[in-house]
């Protein structure tokens, strides 16, 4: 495994006629738009469009201020032959990959990576594989443990029944074993005793309907590491969790209303730093299995991965995000921040790594 540190980032090269010629579509699902038909164009300040909506503009701008020519396509569950359609008559060079879910289901974020590989379209970020792993948060620990990088231990629950029959040492923690943005994560969701873990397993089955992912509570720092790249991946500068702030009566955790909520005592109290005074043996164990994760779960391009860090400096994966959140504020782009690129560049620089990929893929196909 080849990792490089972040070098400080120089101005973007002028636009060249080449880099001027390459399109770039940017695409984006609309299952949680307000309004069927509505292009992210029409009036940016709606704040009820989605945050993917959002995101897609925000891409869209950085491409072309990288040099790029962009535009965007969204698309709906029951209207993707539509999306192929234009998709042909745009005919990109490059789509940049936003869809998170189609028909408001997470589990579909597999649909369009799936068929854009299918038809040979170039897309930046993980294919089907990688992402349908990272969907099945049981199936990609297994394959964690089976490559070696640590991860809690933990068990799987589908029925209510089953709950009381969890034999982990507590504390534990329990989620969703199919979603991602901590959806179901409240505080509660950390258990001290059989009691609590049987209740929040029913809420949880009772109201989401799909499996419950219980695994060993782990108490200490919580740190996001980003990825790029492929071949070569570089590990952007670390972030964590300050949980300072943080009501007494609050777990450490990252809840739904710590990401959504910005009335909550959540999410005042759990603010991104970037971390410092780590031994550089914790901060090495943390980029191994940091890349680890990355490969183990075929992700490509980018990608975040989130650690507890355990007492004797033992860094647990947690989460493995293929299609993480890489609008301007959030933590990708505080993390390319931090190592000197501005957004454009940092926006630029995944479609300079998706491009290489391919090139790569084609030259090894050429002499095969």
């Amino acid at each position: 495994m080849t990792s490089t540190p972040t070098p400080a980032v120089s101005p973007p090269a002028p636009v060249t006629a080449a880099r001027a010629r390459r399109r770039v579509l940017v695409l984006y699902n609309c299952d949680y738009d307000s309004a069927p038909g509505e292009t992210v164009e029409d009036d940016k300040d709606d704040k009820d469009r989605s945050a993917v909506a959002q995101a897609a503009n925000e891409v869209r701008d950085a491409v072309e201020a990288y040099g790029y020519e962009a535009q965007l396509s969204g698309v709906y569950g029951d209207d993707v032959a539509h999306c192929l359609n234009h998709i042909r008559e745009v005919a990109p060079d490059l789509i940049f990959n936003l869809t998170e879910s189609l028909n408001q289901d997470s589990r579909n974020e597999i649909v369009f990576p799936a068929i854009l590989d299918m038809l040979g379209i170039p897309f930046t970020g993980s294919g089907a594989l990688g992402l349908g792993l990272c969907l099945h948060k049981p199936k990609a620990k297994d394959i964690l443990r089976a490559r070696g990088v640590p991860t809690p231990a933990s068990c799987v629950i589908e029925r209510a029944k089953d709950a009381a029959g969890v034999d982990l040492p507590y504390p534990l923690f329990v989620k969703l074993a199919h979603e991602d943005a901590s959806v179901g994560i409240r505080h509660d969701n950390v258990v001290h005793n059989k009691r609590a873990l049987v209740r929040r397993i029913r809420d949880l089955l009772e109201e989401y309907h799909q499996p419950v992912l219980i695994e060993r509570y782990v108490e200490g720092r919580e740190v996001n590491v980003t990825l790029l790249g492929n071949a070569r991946v570089t590990v952007l500068p670390f972030h964590e969790i300050d949980f300072s702030k943080l009501p007494p009566d609050r777990p450490r955790i990252v809840s739904y209303a710590a990401k959504w909520d910005e009335s909550s005592p959540e999410y005042m109290g759990t603010v991104p730093v970037p971390v410092k005074d780590i031994s550089p043996i914790t901060k090495a164990a943390i980029e191994r299995a940091a890349i680890g994760a990355f490969r183990a779960l075929e992700l490509r391009d980018y990608g975040r991965v989130d650690f507890r860090i355990a007492e004797d400096g033992t860094p647990y994966v947690i989460d493995v995000n293929p299609n993480c959140d890489i609008s301007p504020d959030a933590g990708v782009a505080r993390a390319a921040r931090a190592g000197g690129m501005k957004y454009p560049q940092l926006i630029g620089r995944i479609c300079d790594i998706a491009w290489e990929r391919y090139r790569n893929a084609h030259s090894k196909a050429r002499a095969a």
